[in-house]
């Protein structure tokens, strides 16, 4: 076993505090950018080989960093936690991220969806420019080291290449992620390490994320799609759609956008933004029935007309396809849920087309998610996000208990959350300082 003993870099003085931060994400490195402006030595520890693996995937298809959503609702976005969320937005918010990455060389622009992102839309360029700045700032990267605990001094464990590691430090700050996507590092293996030392911690569930579909009616009574419709429509996007859902407590959703056929579900951001709702329901009763508007643009006096249309010889798809462009995968769904003789009822037909139901029975499992609601809870915690029961020790990020829809909304409360724990933090080793002179 190696015990690690503190030495100063060029860029910090002799009696710099040293912190270490756990866990090399967005919320650790932020964590670790506000120790290292305060005067600290930060050694930031990671399991990966390289550091922001999730970051730099979630941003594969365009980094979205922000929203550009007015407050207070934006706050409302992360809905139970709205209220602790909306304090560190108070010391990091929206337009601060903005300003955090122009001074790192990358300009933001607002998209129409009011989404904000790097100008390349890229997340390489910001994180090599992040890192930069921190080995300027003296911050010391340590790869390929897993937490696996205390030894009995209460230094903290690593496994790493060159054996077990124990290193001291005078604060640490955890960020380690939630549960999903944990190939990429965030796999949960910290819950029962802190719940041994009495931390009190909501059970990890799946956010942002799809589900696998319940039986689709009396005469199928196996779940999930026909072999028939999976196989010509996995993968398929559903757009311009209008999601129903009014959960067992009487919260109602409604919103228009699109979303994915999976083999066995349904995903994709319509989806997601709906997810919260969806799971809670499955977890009370079982299931989750949602109802799909295919053509929110057109009102139910026009549909109905249209399908009692005279069609002569032509078949029910080709007349629907003619009078009211429903085809491909929407046509298909409407042969899912319909019997034949529903299909031969006009009156069933049109209203299914403005309000087909769906019966969700499971949520994809949190690997899979995008990301993950419960971890610690935030009654464990003080206003600076140190955990009552380990006095020294803060926590940021996707550990915390708190869950939001995408659109920006997730980095931007994670970011805001590591300026909260690494300020307080700082704050804990200078009152330190203080107390020892």
């Amino acid at each position: 076993m190696q015990e690690v003993a503190f030495s100063p870099t060029p860029e910090t003085p002799a009696a710099a505090p040293h912190a270490v931060v756990i866990g090399a994400g967005p919320a650790g490195l932020m964590a670790a950018e506000r120790l290292a402006a305060s005067g600290c030595q930060v050694d930031v520890y990671d399991a990966k080989p390289s550091v922001g693996r999730k970051f730099l995937l979630a941003g594969k298809g365009g980094l979205n960093l922000t929203h550009s959503e007015a407050r207070p609702r934006f706050d409302e976005r992360y809905g139970a936690r709205s209220a602790e969320v909306g304090h560190w937005l108070d010391r990091f918010d929206a337009q601060a991220v903005r300003d955090w990455a122009a001074g790192l060389g990358i300009e933001t622009f607002v998209g129409s969806s009011g989404r904000v992102f790097p100008q390349d839309m890229k997340a390489a360029p910001l994180l090599r420019a992040w890192l930069q700045r921190l080995r300027a700032q003296g911050v010391r990267l340590h790869m390929r080291h897993r937490w696996t605990g205390w030894s009995s001094d209460g230094g903290w464990r690593f496994d790493s290449p060159q054996g077990e590691v124990v290193v001291q430090a005078q604060a640490v700050v955890l960020a380690l992620g939630g549960a999903s996507w944990p190939q990429l590092g965030s796999d949960g293996a910290w819950l029962p390490l802190l719940q041994s030392r009495a931390v009190e911690v909501a059970t990890l569930r799946a956010a942002n994320c799809g589900f696998d579909l319940g039986p689709r009616r009396a005469d199928a009574p196996n779940p999930g799609w026909s072999e028939l419709f999976a196989q010509r429509h996995a993968g398929a996007p559903v757009k311009s759609v209008v999601l129903h859902f009014e959960s067992p407590s009487g919260a109602r959703f409604a919103r228009q956008g699109e979303f994915v056929i999976t083999s066995t579900g349904i995903e994709g951001s319509l989806v997601y933004a709906a997810s919260a709702l969806l799971r809670d329901a499955i977890e009370a009763q079982g299931h989750a029935l949602i109802h799909l508007d295919l053509l929110p643009a057109r009102d139910a006096a026009y549909v109905a007309q249209q399908v009692v249309h005279p069609r002569g010889s032509r078949s029910l798809s080709s007349h629907l396809k003619s009078r009211l462009g429903l085809d491909g995968v929407k046509a298909g769904l409407l042969y899912e849920v319909l019997s034949k003789s529903d299909c031969a009822d006009a009156a069933t037909l049109a209203q299914t087309i403005h309000r087909l139901p769906l019966r969700l029975q499971a949520a994809r499992p949190i690997a899979e998610a995008i990301s993950t609601a419960g971890g610690v809870k935030l009654e464990a915690l003080s206003a600076d996000l140190m955990l009552q029961a380990l006095p020294g020790v803060f926590v940021a990020g996707e550990m915390l208990d708190w869950e939001a829809p995408t659109g920006g909304y997730l980095l931007s409360a994670s970011l805001a959350s590591g300026v909260v724990a690494g300020e307080g933090a700082a704050d804990w080793l200078q009152k330190g300082q203080r107390r020892l002179t």
